[in-house]
C-alpha cells in the first residue's frame, strides 16, 4: 500500500518548516512540498523531501497539481507552515474533504483591519485603531488619536512594516511608503490599506492556543522603537494570577470570535492597565521558535500536534514530566553596522554557558550586518533551559552577550573593508 501524502503549500524559511516534514514522516506520511521555488527552502533538498514546482499563487495550477498527486496516492492532509499560505492550504483541504480550519475565517483573520473590526464588535479588548487607504486618512487618524501612533500594513508577518510614528511627518512618510507597496516579500499582492493604532507601552505576551484551548502564555522581549523586532521569548511567562487569566480569556475569546478554533493560533497581546488587549491573532503556529521552547519547557509538541490534526489524528497536549520546566530564546542582533567574524567560535562561546542547549548563527563570516528592522535582521539565536523562567532567561542573556562579543568584528575591521 502506498504511503499517504501530507502536502505542504510553501514553507517558512526558518524555524518549523523542517520540523513539519520530520513529524509527517514520523507519523507514517510522506511530506510533499508544493512551491514556486522549492530551492528557497534548503532543508527540502538536505532531507530529501519530495518537491513539486507549481505556481502557488495560481489557484487553478495548484489544484491541478494536487489532483495529479491524488490520482496516484491518497492525500491524507494539506497544511502550510507559512502564514502567507495557510488560507490556501485550508481551501485545498476543504476541497479534498480533509481536516483544516475555515479558509474564509483564516483569510479574514489575515487582514488585520477585518480582524480588528471583528474583535471590537465581539467585545474583545483591542487598541484604538483606524484603517486608512490614503496618506491624508492616516494623518487625520493620527491627529485624532494623538501621537505617537503605530502605523503598519493590514497584512504582513514578522513585524514587517510596523513602525512607531511620533509626529505627523513620520506618519506621512511611513504611510506613503506602505501604501506604495503592491506586493509582499513573497511576491503576493497586498491591499493598499494601513492600520493606524494606539501605541500601548505595557508588557507584551503571546498565548499559544490550540483549537479553543490555551496551551501556554509566553513573555515576549521587543527591541527599542521605532521598530518592533522580537528579540526573545520566555516560556512560561511569570505573571500574577489575575493578569494570566486576563491574557488567556482575551486570547480564547478572540479565537472564537474570528471563527477559528481548529489547530494552532498565535495570539499576541499587551497588558494595558490590567486589560489584556489583543494586538493580533495569527491563524498558525507561532514563529520565533516558540514551538521549540514549548516542547523543551513543557514537553508539548505543537508542531507534532498540528501535523496530527492535519492528518485527522487525535491530539494530546498534556505536559510531560520529563520536560525542563522553562525555556528561553534570545536572538542576536547588531547595534551598529558591522561585520560578522568567527561564527563557529561565537556558537561555541554561547554553548559553553550552563543551560544553553542550542546556538546558531544564520550567516557566514564576513557578512556585513546592521541593526534589525524586522525579523530578517536577526543574526542568530541561543536557547537555554532550566527549572524556572528566570534562570533560563539569565542563561540565554549571558549566551547572547558572549555570542555577540565573539561574532561581531571590531569597528576597525569594518572601517578597513573595501566598499
Amino acid at each position: 500500500m502506498n504511503t499517504p501524502l501530507l502536502l505542504f503549500v510553501e514553507s517558512n524559511t526558518t524555524g518549523t518548516g523542517r520540523q513539519f516534514a520530520q513529524r509527517a514522516r514520523a507519523l507514517g506520511a510522506e511530506p510533499v512540498l508544493l512551491g514556486a521555488d522549492p530551492g528557497r527552502y534548503p532543508y527540502a533538498a538536505e532531507d530529501e523531501v519530495r518537491a513539486v514546482v507549481v505556481d502557488t499563487a495560481d489557484g487553478d495550477a495548484l489544484w491541478a497539481a494536487v489532483q495529479r498527486l491524488a490520482a496516484g496516492t491518497r492525500v491524507a492532509g494539506v497544511l502550510s507552515s507559512s502564514e502567507y499560505y495557510v488560507a490556501t492550504a485550508a481551501e485545498l483541504a476543504a476541497r479534498l474533504g480533509l481536516p483544516g480550519p475555515s479558509a474564509d475565517a483564516v483569510r479574514a483573520c489575515r487582514d488585520k483591519s477585518v480582524q480588528r473590526r471583528t474583535l471590537a464588535e465581539a467585545g474583545v479588548p483591542v487598541p484604538w485603531f483606524s484603517v486608512a487607504g490614503e496618506v491624508a486618512e492616516a494623518v487625520a487618524a493620527a491627529q485624532w488619536q494623538g501621537a505617537p501612533v503605530v502605523v503598519k500594513p493590514v497584512q504582513g508577518s514578522g513585524s514587517l512594516g510596523v513602525r512607531l510614528c511620533r509626529d505627523t511627518g513620520e506618519v506621512v512618510s511611513h504611510a506613503k511608503e506602505l501604501l506604495g507597496v503592491t506586493a509582499n516579500e513573497r511576491g503576493l499582492s497586498t491591499p493598499a490599506r494601513v492600520l493606524v493604532e494606539q501605541y500601548l507601552t505595557g508588557p507584551e505576551f503571546s498565548v499559544e492556543v490550540f483549537g479553543e484551548d490555551a496551551v501556554v502564555t509566553v513573555a515576549k522581549h521587543v527591541g527599542a522603537p521605532p521598530v518592533f523586532v522580537e528579540t526573545g521569548h520566555d516560556v512560561p511567562a511569570v505573571l500574577p494570577a489575575s493578569e494570566a487569566a486576563a491574557l488567556v480569556d482575551s486570547a480564547v475569546h478572540a479565537v472564537k470570535a474570528l471563527g477559528l478554533g481548529w489547530g494552532a493560533a498565535h495570539v499576541e497581546l499587551r497588558l494595558d492597565g490590567g486589560v489584556a488587549r489583543v494586538i493580533e491573532v495569527n491563524p498558525r503556529l507561532a514563529g520565533g521558535m516558540i514551538p521549540e521552547l514549548v516542547r523543551r519547557a513543557r514537553g508539548v509538541d505543537l508542531v507534532g500536534a498540528q501535523v496530527r490534526a492535519g492528518l485527522g489524528l487525535p491530539v494530546d497536549l498534556t505536559d510531560t514530566s520529563d520536560a525542563a520546566g522553562a525555556a528561553a530564546i534570545r536572538f542576536l542582533t547588531a547595534d551598529t553596522d558591522t561585520v560578522l567574524g568567527d561564527t563557529d567560535a561565537a556558537e561555541a562561546a554561547a554553548l559553553a554557558v550552563p543551560g544553553v542547549v542550542d546556538a546558531a548563527l544564520y550567516r557566514p563570516p564576513g557578512t556585513r550586518v546592521g541593526p534589525a528592522e524586522d525579523f530578517r535582521g536577526r543574526l542568530g539565536h541561543v536557547i537555554a533551559v532550566a527549572a524556572g523562567p528566570g534562570e533560563a532567561g539569565r542563561a540565554a542573556d549571558t549566551a547572547r552577550t558572549l555570542g555577540l562579543a565573539t561574532a561581531l568584528e571590531p569597528a576597525s575591521a569594518k572601517e578597513t573593508m573595501p566598499v
